[in-house]
């Protein structure tokens, strides 16, 4: 069986990962750009390792390898790279992002993938598995369904990747899914969503749920909320904040989501996630995702996690609950 490479082993989510890899004995190697940090880490876990940049590589650096994992944000900086890497080496590319304009890049190059029989399953983490097998979860709830509202709850701080990522996805514009189109919307107005303790106000950002949730559901109009009940998202030289909240702190925070769904004939049925903090269920989540592509579970070009994993998948992760309204 081929190896599972880790790219951006060595920062705030990929260690966890990795952690999660070795005790879990799957097959890894572990990669980035930093030699010296690799050099540790690889030491320490008794791993090979091998460095390179996304931007200067070559299909030897693949050589072996069945699925490359990408934890290296913000991914609008790795994403493009590593996709064409992987397409030429003949590996499938997952990730962790919830940068919208990575899941628009993936689509795209769908049929260059399955030319080279290469699978693109972009957000195996949180965001976007536990909001896409929960938009999968309750469009089975009513007939006919026309459209999604997701909204998200992040609890607690930001680690420096997901304030990077978030720059990113700001960056991209209010959008929308209307009548299957993903369309700007800059007019778009904040709402209130129950997570389950009462309505709060969410804002409306662009998440990648507006390409998975297309092709998970075939619902034609998707909206994005999120609401941070935690610290906001910090200013200034985010290159400078912690790298991550710790043990302790992510255990102070569990992580919800809600969908809501109506149907042709108007009727709307909400349903809630709730998982252990975001940054706890990503590595599992993302390695548990490898490891079913690895035995086998994969379709070649553009994937959703639900699509190919199940709307059970979210759930398999310890933790995990579904709270129909």
């Amino acid at each position: 069986m081929k190896k599972l490479m880790i790219y951006g082993a060595t920062g705030y989510v990929g260690r966890m990962a990795t952690d999660y890899a070795v005790a879990q004995g799957l097959d890894v190697v572990i990669a980035g750009r930093s030699h010296d940090k690799l050099r540790a880490l690889a030491a320490q876990l008794d791993v090979p390792y091998r460095v390179f940049s996304p931007h200067a590589p070559t299909t030897q650096c693949l050589e072996g390898i069945g699925v490359l994992v990408n934890f290296a944000g913000p991914f609008a900086r790795t994403a493009d790279a590593l996709m064409w890497l992987c397409i030429k080496a003949g590996v499938d590319y997952l990730d962790i992002t919830a940068e919208i304009n990575v899941y628009r890049l993936a689509e795209q190059l769908g049929d260059e993938a399955v030319g080279a029989r290469v699978m693109l399953l972009p957000g195996v983490g949180w965001d976007v598995v536990p909001t896409d097998c929960l938009a999968v979860h309750v469009a089975r709830r009513v007939k006919y369904p026309q459209s999604l509202n997701i909204a998200l709850q992040v609890a607690g701080s930001m680690s420096r990747g997901s304030a990077l990522s978030v720059s990113e996805i700001v960056g991209a514009g209010l959008l929308a899914r209307i009548d299957g189109a993903l369309l700007s919307t800059p007019d778009a107005q904040p709402r209130h969503f129950d997570f389950g303790d009462g309505q709060e106000l969410c804002v409306p950002l662009s998440f990648g749920d507006l390409v998975t949730g297309w092709h998970s559901t075939g619902i034609p109009n998707i909206a994005m909320f999120v609401h941070f009940s935690g610290d906001p998202l910090p200013d200034g030289d985010l290159s400078k904040i912690p790298e991550g909240p710790n043990a302790q702190q992510r255990e102070a925070h569990r992580a919800r989501a809600v969908a809501e769904v109506t149907g042709a004939d108007g009727t709307v049925a909400r349903s809630v996630i709730e998982t252990v903090n975001g940054y706890t269920y990503t590595p599992i989540a993302a390695m548990e995702a490898a490891r079913q592509v690895l035995n086998g579970v994969r379709r070649p070009g553009f994937e959703t996690p639900a699509k190919l994993l199940g709307g059970s998948f979210a759930e398999s992760i310890g933790g995990t609950t579904i709270t129909d309204y």
